[in-house]
């Protein structure tokens, strides 16, 4: 031990001279851990679930057979409590929004429709009050209670301890205050963070109509808690004789139905599987990088032995052991990397605790809770270690490998490799690296401008979106509809305005409903006899002009498409080719469950409704007069600047209703929450790669001028004879120019190769883009040029004649 202190002490005096080295290789260790820990940290809270739950392993989410069918409807949810044997406790819940009036300001808030159970099957305790029950419900609208997150008690209640027993409204319906949860409890999604739950008992009054009847209508998300001892797949067959028994019973609606179970938090399979994939795709990149920078740091050592070879050949000849020797260089490196470790593991803890306050979209509460657990930072010290050990084990072959006396003769040190080779390789493998890493970056920024000019079926330039849901004023479907077509007619009166009209869910805001399609005439509405399930919206005459949307056949809405007159229908080219094949089909009908008919009066053509990377999927469109829905959202076309528009719309809203909460903002904003996966992975990527940048040019510039240091009085013997400058820099820098062309193009070849986990990150993403294939060599050079610069002008520079006087 005392060996060991003494070994850490001189490698500290000897790291103490070289403040630059020391700088630029922790810095390059802080960087890279630090991106493997904060990945790696995210990675963990998406698949352990969600956070502040002590139960949370033995927490299940219950899906349908489908992949991707994660709702339920609350009859369903009824029969799956009452029949199963394997859950201690099932419990419902439901993510929506309200205008909460509190203190005399009414705003627009996130809350959990949540079965009465819900607190207690999760086992959470409140942090002020209390929370409902079960016991608490007595049929419809019989709890109007109220328990407020933690956040939102601080932001909106000043941490009040008295509002304990205050009543405020939601949509204009009274709610008394019974509780606040506690801090670390942010609901069952680990996105979405809401204000509040409140009983779903309560719903129909809050949204103006019911669920909790209408077996056909799965909008819930259902989790039970599983019995000790059990395993998910004995859950899995009781739910699966169970949903056959109601299959049976009710052959209309749960024909062919069966369960699954997926881990909670990130609305079960529909996001969770890609979610995961993404996140484990960015963190091998992210050790990518780590591979990097260690290489970078072998290869910095590999020339500080070179350089010492004198001094360790002598201590080795004057009797000292070579594992003294290597001891001492390996202290060094244990150093370092210590260091870079601890650096990296205090940088990620704190962008961990700012990414679990960042809420990158403000009209939604998409937050993550992620925290340096036990397991990130023993990540850290894992990553530390492995970082020291490459250049050790790469030193201890040189220093094993030396012949004193040659050493001492020549004043270096050589292996049987040979030093050049040893760093040839390390350079290669480090711009191969790199140019991977380049590559992907670039393959993310390609993706993202392809994203935001993807055709979605309408224009989202120069159209601004003004959103509020009516019901928040107290407004019913019906009673909302001359109000919806005043502020209609009075935005196209509006100067500069092109087009407006209204939709009641904007295309590409992440939400949307679907709804199954039979063939006209059929009487038997089992699922299994549907021809297709669509996406369905309800728009106002003139929508299709001001969302820039092509009709393709057939007529446009009018007003005079009311109650009064046959039920009609646009839809997209997808259902109309799915229902009618190749044969026009504007006159024909169809059927949904009721039975109601409906007439085609137009074909619209395709878009994109949830998300860009979605299959072409059916969708149609019913007229707003027939169809009355409090959801309102006007869609403005117009010349103006924005700021102009936004100003008017504002005027004229507040005129209209100033107790409705609204937001007005550009459709393109209002497509964040489907681009935030881009925008992230983007980032993500970018950041990689500037960093793999930033250590392959480091890695240049240490191998260029530690050749041209080597070599000075060589090349200047080559001066001094007439050497031509060319002759000069093809000897000083040749032969790190060649590595950089081998590395760049093997680095290419791994970026095609390694297509499929870029397709799991990026929107669209292919390597063979040209714009990604010349932008990653031309990045490539400009590193190799920026970095080889500086000593190849010290080897062009040489005074032969001062050189050779000083050796």
């Amino acid at each position: 031990m005392n060996g060991i202190w003494m070994d850490l002490k001189v490698a500290t005096r000897r790291l103490r001279r070289s403040p630059g080295f020391v700088l630029t290789v922790v810095v390059s260790l802080t960087m890279a851990i630090a991106a493997n820990l904060v990945v790696l940290g995210i990675l963990r809270s998406t698949v352990s679930g969600p956070a502040g739950l002590a139960i949370a392993d033995r927490l299940w989410q219950v899906v349908q057979k489908p992949q991707g069918f994660i709702a339920q409807s609350y009859p369903d949810y009824q029969d799956l409590k009452t029949r199963n044997t394997v859950f201690s406790g099932m419990l419902a819940y439901r993510i929506g929004e309200a205008g909460v009036t509190a203190q005399g300001t009414t705003r627009k808030s996130w809350d959990y429709e949540v079965s009465g159970n819900y607190f207690d099957v999760l086992g959470v305790q409140p942090e002020l009050g209390r929370f409902f029950h079960a016991s608490d419900e007595h049929g419809l609208n019989s709890a109007p209670y109220v328990v407020l997150s933690d956040g939102f008690w601080r932001s909106r209640f000043g941490a009040d301890p008295r509002v304990v027993g205050t009543m405020i409204d939601q949509d204009k319906h009274p709610f008394t205050i019974i509780g606040v949860a506690p801090a670390a409890f942010h609901g069952t999604e680990l996105l979405i963070w809401p204000d509040f739950w409140y009983p779903m008992v309560n719903a129909p009054e809050v949204n103006g109509y019911s669920y909790l009847e209408r077996r056909y209508n799965h909008s819930l998300s259902v989790l039970g808690r599983l019995k000790p001892g059990l395993t998910p797949q004995q859950a899995t067959e009781n739910l699966n004789a169970i949903a056959g028994q109601m299959a049976k019973q009710y052959p209309q609606t749960n024909d062919g139905y069966g369960a699954r179970l997926v881990k909670p938090g990130l609305f079960g399979d529909q996001i969770g599987r890609a979610g995961q994939n993404f996140v484990a795709g960015i963190l091998l990149l992210a050790l990518l990088t780590l591979a990097a920078a260690c290489v970078n740091l072998a290869s910095i050592f590999a020339s500080r032995s070179a350089d010492r070879g004198r001094e360790l050949a002598v201590r080795i000849a004057i009797g000292s052991s070579r594992w003294r020797v290597l001891r001492q260089v390996m202290a060094e490196a244990a150093l370092l990397a210590a260091g870079g470790g601890a650096c990296g593991a205090l940088f990620a803890s704190w962008l961990l605790h700012w990414l679990s306050t960042w809420q990158p979209i403000a009209e939604f509460p998409v937050r993550m809770t992620v925290e340096a657990d036990a397991v990130v930072h023993a990540a850290a010290v894992l990553l530390a270690a492995a970082s020291a050990a490459l250049p050790a084990l790469l030193t201890a072959r040189q220093v094993w490998n030396t012949d004193a006396i040659q050493a001492m003769k020549a004043g270096t040190m050589r292996g049987r490799m040979g030093r050049l080779k040893v760093r040839d390789l390390l350079l290669g493998l480090q711009v191969t690296l790199c140019a991977l890493l380049v590559t992907c970056a670039l393959v993310g920024l390609r993706g993202l401008e392809r994203s935001l000019h993807a055709p979605v079926g309408a224009q989202p330039e120069g159209v601004m979106l003004a959103q509020s849901e009516m019901k928040m004023g107290g407004y019913s479907d019906s009673g909302a509809l001359p109000l919806q077509k005043r502020l209609i007619e009075e935005a196209q009166q509006i100067p500069g305005v092109t087009a407006a009209a209204s939709i009641n869910e904007v295309l590409l805001d992440g939400g949307g409903s679907t709804a199954p399609v039979y063939r006209a005439g059929t009487t038997d509405f089992r699922s299994s006899n549907s021809l297709t399930a669509a996406k369905f919206f309800t728009i106002s005459p003139g929508y299709l002009q001001a969302a820039g949307t092509r009709l393709m056949a057939g007529r446009d809405f009018t007003w005079h498409d009311d109650g009064h007159s046959l039920p009609v229908v646009l839809i997209n080219d997808t259902l109309a080719h799915r229902l009618f094949g190749n044969e026009p089909a504007v006159g024909k009908t169809f059927t949904q469950p009721g039975p109601k008919n409906y007439t085609v009066v137009g074909v619209v053509e395709d878009g994109k409704y949830e998300s860009l990377g979605e299959d072409p999927r059916s969708a149609m469109f019913f007229p707003l007069a027939q169809n009355p829905d409090n959801e309102l959202t006007l869609v403005v076309r117009s010349r103006r600047p924005a700021a102009e528009i936004v100003a008017a719309l504002s005027t004229m809203m507040a005129k209209a209703d100033p107790t409705l909460p609204v937001t007005i903002e550009s459709w393109t904003e209002a497509m964040a929450l489907v681009l935030f996966p881009m925008r992230a992975a983007t980032v993500a990527l970018s950041v990689l790669g500037l960093l793999a940048g930033m250590l392959a040019a480091t890695g240049i510039f240490g191998m260029a001028s530690y050749t041209v240091s080597q070599r000075l009085r060589e090349l200047g013997i080559r001066v001094a004879l007439g050497a031509q400058r060319k002759q000069v820099l093809r000897a000083a820098v040749g032969r790190t120019v060649l590595l950089l062309g081998v590395g760049s193009v093997a680095g290419l070849a791994l970026g095609v190769l390694g297509s499929s986990v870029l397709a799991s990150i990026v929107y669209q993403a292919t390597v063979y883009d040209p714009v990604v294939l010349g932008g990653a060599l031309a990045t490539m050079v400009l590193i190799g040029v920026a970095a080889a610069t500086m000593p190849a002008r010290r080897a062009v520079r040489l005074d032969p004649a001062q050189l050779l006087r000083e050796e």
